[in-house]
């Protein structure tokens, strides 16, 4: 009997085999959709970043090696799977994050993300947002609106202006929290599409997201359902939900800020723990909105972008079976 492993990118039939959809090679792809992001995110903040994603990478293999040994399974890193999460969970967390914030997070996101299930493709939550859960739950004074920004009697001499101002400014999600309806024009004088605003590492710059996410979109690495829904429903119940002369203001600055975009292009679009069905994932993309922007608007936290995957993930297999493709040739039963 022949080893050869078939590779097959699951989802509604019928299935055909192809070697370029290797699981491998959507996370290569993923990884090179990332390079902008990771690039942008050097540029701004500098050696934090290149600490905070170094250490995140380090951390989530060697725990992909750990866990996967105790299983008494080899180590599967070649497929890139610990490098993407890795990579995810580094761009979500702050310039500031303690060492072992990161480190804890690398361990649960592999080990309670994604081993506990059965390891890659089994997993029904987003490994990265269960690890970036975990982090702000268990170190929410290391994680919450303080962090990103530096503390007021801290010495910035050793630092450069542009750093400097970027470290010292409000993030966007915690002007918009405070209720301040100047905030899109503050945010496009940040220059928020070309990367001068505070933030997790992986929101500084949209044009970044932008161009990986445009990536991913023509390799068909990812759909263009879950984006587009997930962006527009965005909008639209930011502006629902704050109805007034301020209406539209509101909802594009619910839209132009980096976490939509990272999440809409790279963590909601992962095929594992959305929907399998086109129908499917548009109800995910918009219920992904809804919560997002609910809990932006109506919570004690700023964003709202994490605990929304997660809670959508848990509702995929209720979203399936709504969403179950009749057959071809199905003809109703008579009474």
């Amino acid at each position: 009997m022949s080893n050869t492993q078939l590779d097959l990118y699951v989802t509604s039939s019928p299935h055909l085999s192809n070697s370029k959809l290797s699981t491998r090679w959507i996370m290569l792809d993923v990884i090179i959709g990332l390079v902008p992001v990771i690039g942008m995110s050097f540029y701004v903040f500098r050696w934090y970043a290149v600490w905070q994603i170094g250490l995140c990478l380090i951390s989530c293999l060697s725990a992909e090696a750990v866990f996967e040994s105790m299983r008494g399974r080899r180590p599967h890193l070649e497929d890139c799977s610990a490098i993407v999460t890795a990579l995810i969970l580094a761009l979500s967390l702050p310039w500031s994050a303690p060492w072992y914030v990161s480190v804890v997070g690398s361990i649960v996101a592999i080990g309670l993300g994604k081993t506990v299930f059965g390891g890659l493709g089994c997993n029904i939550f987003n490994p990265a947002m269960v690890g970036r859960a975990f982090a702000m739950l268990g170190f929410s004074s290391q994680m919450a609106a303080g962090a990103y920004l530096l503390p007021a009697d801290a010495t910035i001499g050793g630092l450069d202006k542009g750093l400097a101002e970027i470290l010292t400014q409000a993030t966007p999600m915690t002007l918009l929290k405070s209720g301040n309806t100047d905030y899109f024009t503050q945010l496009i004088s940040q220059t928020a599409l070309i990367g001068q605003q505070n933030g997790s590492l992986g929101e500084a710059s949209i044009i970044a997201l932008l161009i990986g996410g445009i990536y991913l979109l023509v390799r068909k690495t990812v759909t263009w359902d879950v984006p587009v829904s997930a962006l527009i429903s965005t909008f639209v119940f930011a502006a629902l939900f704050n109805m007034g002369p301020h209406a539209f203001q509101f909802g594009m600055a619910h839209v132009i800020n980096g976490a939509i975009f990272l999440a809409a292009f790279f963590i909601a679009s992962d095929p594992v723990t959305n929907p399998i069905t086109t129908k499917g994932r548009i109800i995910f993309g918009v219920g992904f909105g809804f919560f997002t922007v609910l809990l932006r608007c109506f919570s004690s936290y700023p964003e709202g972008v994490m605990f929304s995957i997660l809670l959508m993930n848990a509702l995929v297999p209720m979203i399936n079976r709504m969403t179950i493709p009749k057959p071809v040739g199905f003809v109703k039963p008579a009474k």
